[in-house]
């Protein structure tokens, strides 16, 4: 029987260095990307949200504040689910995961930049499309909100 578990992980931890190779997997790897030491170290003040699967880190979320603009407003980004696991369920429950504990803090918005890929599972979750759709590391996204 699969046993899911979400939680926030620790930047520097073992969780997180997998959580970088997830994300490396995913949403680096096929875009001839890589992380730079200036990326990583820019994620020490983000929350890390992570799921897991018996044990298994299959997925991976960061929510960043958004200070210079509101002390209530976050940004998603760098949503990665373990291809194996993708279409089954898994992302969903670690953006819910994700949208509850921002309620708990007091955040009012997230927003985010969704591949064009992506922009139906955000909407099946209730996120709104704003703006034209724009290229962020060549490849087309939309702007995406959802308010509590």
């Amino acid at each position: 029987m699969s046993k899911v578990e979400c939680k926030l992980i620790e930047f520097g931890s073992e969780e997180y260095k997998h959580s970088i190779e997830l994300r490396r997997k995913v949403l680096r790897k096929p875009l001839g990307l890589d992380f730079t030491p200036n990326d990583l170290n820019a994620e020490h003040d983000q929350f890390h949200f992570a799921i897991f699967d018996n044990g298994i880190l299959i997925g991976i979320l960061l929510l960043k504040t958004m200070k210079d603009i509101s002390p209530s407003i976050l940004k998603m980004r760098q949503v990665a689910i373990d291809p194996e696991y993708q279409s089954k369920g898994f992302g969903s429950i670690l953006v819910r995961f994700s949208e509850q504990w921002a309620i708990e803090s007091g955040f009012n918005l997230i927003e985010l930049n969704a591949r064009n890929t992506a922009v139906q599972f955000y909407k099946n979750l209730d996120y709104k499309e704003i703006g034209n759709e724009f290229l962020e590391v060549n490849i087309p996204h939309i702007k995406m909100i959802k308010n509590f």
